[in-house]
């Protein structure tokens, strides 16, 4: 009975996992270039049942092959890199990735991160930035960032014009001049990449950044999550029946317990 109780009680606590996985789902279902989050499980140890004191069966060579698992956990969170739907806005700010890799923005403390969400803006200094100040790395031929404020360009919604390989035109008093690229990256591997927050991703330790080259950038489109709304509900429902299916066996393991204490008691 003791191992119907920590039995269920593993179960309850992986169902919960799972559970706060698929809630994380729903809650961005409606967050640009979100990737959602799957959650799978693994059998804790097995222990053989083949010993002193057990009246167990004996298979035809006299051996017992019985074994009782000790219970169940939540493996790592995996994330599904499938591409999301895209819908158009018209805004030239907003940047959609068709195919594999990431934009890369340069964080308010100079360190690098990733994120799929191409919902881009200008700010007063003339940078592209994301919803949250990030800047989007814009390089010339010789690697140079010119998206910053010391840059020799200032971009405005209205003043420049992304290709589908990513290349950066600028409309000034001479005509349309090319002036960088865009930086798409990709890493090898689909679970890579660690969620640091804010949409935003940043490699695992030893992960290596490589230059994507399958992709195309559409201008005046945004990358939706990539969630789907009727799969998550159903994952929830069956969730929450194994959640109660563990909870009843535990109840049960509990009144077994009762009725020996009581009969002890007598």
């Amino acid at each position: 009975m003791l191992r119907l109780l920590w039995n269920s009680r593993s179960s309850m606590v992986a169902q919960q996992e799972k559970l706060d996985c698929i809630s994380n789902n729903i809650a961005n279902v409606n967050t640009n270039g979100y990737k959602k989050i799957n959650a799978s499980f693994k059998d804790l140890v097995y222990e053989s049942l083949d010993r002193k004191g057990y009246p167990v069966s004996a298979d035809t060579e006299g051996k017992s092959a019985l074994q009782n698992g000790t219970g169940v956990k939540l493996s790592e969170w995996t994330r599904d890199t499938m591409q999301g739907n895209l819908t158009e806005t018209n805004l030239l700010t907003d940047l959609a990735i068709d195919g594999a890799g990431y934009f890369e923005v340069i964080q308010p403390d100079n360190t690098k991160a990733y994120t799929r969400a191409g919902n881009f803006t200008t700010d007063s200094s003339g940078t592209i930035v994301d919803q949250k100040g990030n800047r989007l790395t814009i390089v010339d031929e010789q690697g140079n960032d010119i998206n910053n404020i010391n840059g020799p360009y200032k971009f405005n919604k209205n003043n420049f014009h992304i290709d589908s390989k990513g290349i950066v035109t600028i409309k000034n008093s001479n005509g349309d001049s090319p002036v960088g690229n865009i930086k798409i990256v990709d890493v090898v591997g689909n679970n890579s990449m660690i969620s640091v927050g804010d949409n935003l991703f940043m490699p695992k330790p030893g992960v290596e950044i490589l230059d994507s080259k399958d992709f195309s950038i559409m201008q005046g489109y945004l990358e939706l999550s990539n969630v789907d709304i009727a799969t998550e509900m159903t994952d929830m429902l069956m969730t929450q029946r194994a959640f109660q299916l563990s909870s009843s066996a535990l109840k049960t393991a509990d009144d077994m317990w009762q009725m020996a204490n009581n009969l002890r008691g007598r």
